[in-house]
């Protein structure tokens, strides 16, 4: 998928100078948006920072001096100042450590929320993408920690440039060559860092679909969903001699980097660390032969180490600023996805779903499909010629699919598994475009409706309908989440889906947490999660098109019956559409379409199937054998 581009390796390679001006200033706009008011007191404390070390190196001369001259007053004076410069340094120093702090968890906050919300509003293609979640792990994995930590890497080089500039400017009386030659000596373990920094980011994207399979592993030996199969298997020790395997994979080449990190970095140091004592010989030497008084040479022996030091510090920052931006990068481009031509817009996050059928093939409506340019005119679901194709996929999984449902008609649709019944409903639910033809709702294609409009109008219960780990009432109250605080609403479509009676079971009624993840939960039989959905997809009171996916494959005979009556009694006025494998609810239908290999090969009513002889009469066949 061209919109996940470019790959790891090509955006550590394009990280230069350009780059990480673009990505510090944008990663500054985040900073600045989540909260201004921090930002400038980390800016204020900085500056306080980078001013007062050279002030405490001027007092701590100016003590000495005053210590061999046998003055007493200039002694308590210039330590009662070196004193308050300690401590107004050391408060900028926590006040900047407490801002951070702060500044972290809002960022923490803000950005995790704007990688959420750029996956709500994600079509379901990039979901069913292995690369679109690389790019999401990578996103995740340090959004919250590297902004500030770029921003705060960024005051730091501000302050020890600051600081660097006074200290230079008090070696440059002793020698301008001394201070340039102080200088490059640091650059070669500068460099090692970056080089390395780098390093470790190319080795953390390049494995980040096996750190997903890490996870993974982590999840079914942990997950209450696993744990059934893990143990009547005996799958616990393969996978987990899997999850050690890849574990130990990792560690040992983290191992590896760290000790080549650490090796190159420390050797080069050296070559700082000799620069540094041969000027502090020279001055030395100088101060032995009264060239140099003993606080000049305090002041200059201070002021090459700390100016050293804020040099490598600075030449340090410019490394983690490279770094931080390499992650960055992760972040601004997962959040710069844009949704392919051709794929429908956000995907709802609720169990609910559209399905229509055109004209052409089999019209199973009394005229044939028309194209009205009005949208208030009620013409029902149309598919034109449809195909579909799952991204990266070779074959079809529905092909030339030509259909009219019209308004408050019934359709069961049967087939086997993998014959595009399901996709059939994801195109309907505009979770997908088709890649041919084109789907009609009231002779209005669907990429054309606002999708709040037309999920007001349409209401699914998918066969893998979610398990949510909240409490009953948010359970249902989630198919329409603006009824969410309704409660007879809520109530109503309890009795519906046959969910009332699982509640009155249960110690807090509506109110008590289902599933088992949180203390409290009540966990559920399959048939009774089923019932819970049931009731989720029939919140939405006001929609005309009622769709099941499988709706009662975990119910008994009875509580199967029980539904379907509650359904046909909803139905009244709407268009219906079933998906099922059990022959007594698709006979209820007063149209019934058969799907093979993505292709509508049948069509007609339960009798008109069973004359033809086809599949359907086939299926029908074999299923009721098992009932003799």
């Amino acid at each position: 998928m061209s919109a996940l581009s470019p790959t790891p390796a090509q955006r550590s390679r394009r990280i230069a100078t350009r780059d990480l001006i673009s990505y510090t200033r944008r990663t500054l706009g985040l900073v600045l948006a989540s909260s201004p008011g921090l930002l400038a007191a980390m800016a204020a404390l900085t500056l306080v920072s980078a001013v007062v070390p050279i002030l405490v190196a001027y007092a701590g001369k100016r003590i000495i001096d005053a210590v061999v001259a046998a003055d007493v007053q200039q002694s308590v004076d210039w330590v009662l100042l070196e004193l308050a410069s300690v401590t107004a340094l050391a408060l900028a120093l926590r006040g900047n450590g407490l801002a951070r702090s702060i500044l972290g968890a809002r960022l923490g906050v803000d950005i995790n929320v704007q990688i959420l919300e750029k996956a709500v509003g994600l079509e379901l293609p990039f979901f069913e993408n292995a690369e679109f979640y690389d790019k999401l792990t990578r996103a995740r994995r340090e959004a919250s920690s590297r902004p500030v930590a770029l921003v705060a890497d960024g005051f730091q080089i501000v302050q020890n440039l600051l600081t660097l500039g006074g200290y230079a400017a008090v070696l440059s009386r002793f020698s301008g060559w001394l201070v340039l030659g102080l200088l490059v000596a640091t650059v070669p373990a500068a460099l090692s860092e970056m080089r390395h920094s780098k390093l470790g980011f190319q080795l953390r994207n390049w494995r980040s679909p096996e750190t997903r399979r890490l996870l993974y592993l982590e999840y079914v030996l942990a997950n209450d969903d696993h744990v059934k199969e893990v143990k009547l298997f005996g799958i616990g020790p393969h996978l987990l001699d899997r999850y050690r395997t890849l574990s130990e994979k990792f560690y040992e080449e983290d191992k590896r980097l760290s000790v080549r990190r650490a090796t190159w970095t420390q050797a080069l140091s050296l070559i700082g660390t000799g620069a540094f004592y041969g000027a502090y010989l020279l001055m030395a030497a100088q101060a032995a032969r009264g060239q140099l008084t003993l606080g000049t040479l305090t002041l200059y022996i201070v002021s090459l180490r700390q100016g050293q030091q804020a040099f490598q510090s600075v030449l340090s920052g410019i490394g983690n600023l490279y770094e931080h931006n390499l992650y960055m990068s992760n972040l601004f481009d997962y959040l710069a996805i844009a949704s392919p031509v051709g794929v429908a817009g956000p995907t709802p996050t609720l169990a609910d779903g559209v399905l229509s059928q055109a004209a052409a093939a089999p019209d199973l409506g009394s005229e044939r499909a028309a194209r009205p340019s009005r949208r208030d005119e009620r013409r029902g679901l149309v598919f034109e010629d449809v195909g579909f194709r799952y991204p990266g996929k070779d074959t079809f999984a529905l092909r030339g699919l030509s259909l009219h449902i019209q308004p408050g008609d019934s359709l069961a649709i049967v087939g086997q598994n993998g014959a595009g019944k399901t996709t059939l409903v994801k195109l309907l639910a505009r979770l997908y475009q088709p890649t041919e033809g084109r789907i009609l709702l009231d002779g209005v294609e669907l990429r054309e409706w606002p999708l709040a409009t037309l999920l007001q109008r349409i209401s699914v219960l998918f066969q893998d309908f979610n398990q949510y780990q909240l409490s009953v009432r948010e359970n249902i109250g989630l198919g329409s989440v603006a009824h969410l605080d309704e409660t007879e609403r809520i109530e109503r479509a309890a009795h519906r889906g046959g969910a009332d009676a699982v509640a009155a079971a249960l110690p807090l009624g509506l109110e008590a947490r289902l599933g088992t993840w949180f203390e409290k939960g009540s966990e559920l039989s399959g048939g009774q999660w089923q019932k819970i959905a049931l009731a989720r997809a029939f919140m939405r009171e006001e929609a005309d098109i009622l769709v099941l996916d499988e709706p009662t494959a975990a119910l008994d005979a009875e509580a199967e019956h029980a539904v379907f009556e509650r359904f046909r009694e909803l139905s009244e006025g709407r268009t219906t559409i079933v998906i099922s494998h059990r022959f007594p609810t698709v006979r209820m239908a007063r149209h019934i379409i058969v799907l093979d290999q993505g292709r509508l090969v049948e069509a007609g009513s339960h009798a008109e199937l069973l004359a033809l002889r086809g599949i359907y009469a086939r299926m029908f066949a074999l299923q009721a054998q098992g009932y003799q």
